[in-house]
């Protein structure tokens, strides 16, 4: 795979009229070239662009949309009161940023896990007479199967949350 993305033009009032006269359009420029092997696990490609991006946008953002508060831990949710101030005069409660900031870390912590091949190794370990072990390597081992689901159970709610949140992922 191969991208290249150019800066955004500068848009002054004019460009209209030099599109309508000329056909110049001030847009970004863009290559991207996918090669066959790119496909073959796209979600771990994806994955390797994605978060560096989310990252960079958590630093450098400068605002925050409406989360929905079902999305987040109860603490940091409105408060009703909160949320007919907010449709009255348009101010924010106090954890609004708090809410993005959070839906962040957990579309971030996701792709952090996607990207580590091997997560699922934190789970495994040396055999323990009577747990229900696994014959691999030659050797015995466990799986905690219940913290290994509690893991995926939060990486698939951030790439949830990514997509539901994904057009509002601007800075």
């Amino acid at each position: 795979m191969k991208v290249k993305i150019g800066g955004y033009p500068n848009y002054r009032f004019y460009h209209n009229w030099l599109y309508d006269w000329f056909g110049y359009s001030p847009k970004q420029k863009t290559s991207i070239r996918i090669d066959r092997y790119d496909t073959w696990s796209m979600d771990d490609t994806l994955a390797t662009i994605i978060l560096p991006m989310l990252v960079q946008l958590k630093d450098t953002k400068h605002g925050s949309p409406n989360v929905d508060g079902t999305d987040v831990p109860k603490e940091l949710r409105a408060t009703k009161k909160q949320l007919a101030a907010y449709d009255k005069t348009g101010d924010v409660d106090p954890k609004h940023f708090e809410r993005w900031d959070w839906i962040m870390d957990e579309m971030i912590w996701a792709f952090e896990q996607k990207c580590r091949d091997n997560w699922q190794d934190d789970y495994y370990g040396p055999y323990i007479e009577g747990d229900s072990g696994l014959f691999l390597n030659g050797h015995f081992e466990w799986q905690d199967r219940e913290r290994q689901q509690v893991h995926q159970l939060r990486m698939t709610n951030g790439f949830r949350l990514f997509g539901k949140y994904y057009e509002n992922l601007w800075d």
